[in-house]
């Protein structure tokens, strides 16, 4: 783990964001990530919200709930049911995301995760969430939606709006290589300052301060426009 750069946005979240760019739990490829995460749950609130939203999977829940408890036996997870924008507005998904200690959000379909839950109360709750000192982690598709901007994975390389949880800024998850043309293509984007690909086999960690640790082998793509 390195400090590698400080991303936009105010410090004024008091928990972290963890962005994993890919890799199968049931394989372990994402074990020293999903330790990392735990560790920083609060130590009075060790349950967790997983939102299938990206997938729409039933049953991706019961496995990484399996998954988590071997890892630390003291965590409990809930799968909150949000596969439509209505479901994103019904208050008790809202409740069950807000109690959470940790909210984790599987991978996917970007374009899906955003058109269910970007602007609705469930995604305020996930902000709410993170702002009391808990931790928000997203794998794969997912992780690519919390910047400004997110590669459609409909429309072959568009933009698309995404969550905007960091501001200016396009992540490209399950990128490979420096040489990513779609990537630094998408960075031609009005808006954007900064453009990170984090490839599967690594994470970034946010911290409350804004900097970032890269976990697993310290390499990802940072590009920066002026």
């Amino acid at each position: 783990m390195a400090d590698t750069l400080q991303v936009p946005g105010p410090p004024s979240e008091s928990g972290w964001l963890v962005l994993l760019g890919g890799g199968e739990f049931s394989f372990g490829d994402t074990e020293q990530f999903d330790r990392f995460i735990l560790s920083k749950m609060p130590a009075g609130n060790r349950h967790i919200a997983f939102l299938p939203t990206a997938s729409g999977s039933t049953e991706y829940g019961r496995h990484l709930g399996h998954y988590f408890r071997g890892l630390d036996p003291t965590v409990e997870l809930e799968t909150v049911p949000v596969y439509r924008p209505r479901d994103a507005r019904r208050g008790r998904n809202v409740e069950r995301v807000r109690r959470a200690g940790l909210v984790y959000l599987g991978g996917g379909v970007t374009n899906t995760l955003l058109s269910t839950i970007r602007a609705t109360p469930v995604e305020e709750a996930i902000r709410d969430v993170q702002a009391r000192g808990g931790v928000v982690a997203a794998i794969g598709a997912a992780a690519s939606a919390a910047g400004s901007v997110a590669r459609s994975m409909v429309t072959v390389a568009a933009p698309i709006d995404g969550l905007g949880w960091i501001p200016e800024t396009l992540i490209e998850t399950g990128i490979e290589g420096v040489d990513d043309r779609r990537f630094r293509l998408l960075m031609g984007t009005p808006g954007l300052r900064l453009g990170i690909g984090i490839p599967a086999g690594n994470a970034l960690a946010i911290g409350p301060d804004r900097n970032c640790l890269v976990l697993g082998d310290d390499t990802i793509v940072v590009l920066r426009k002026q």
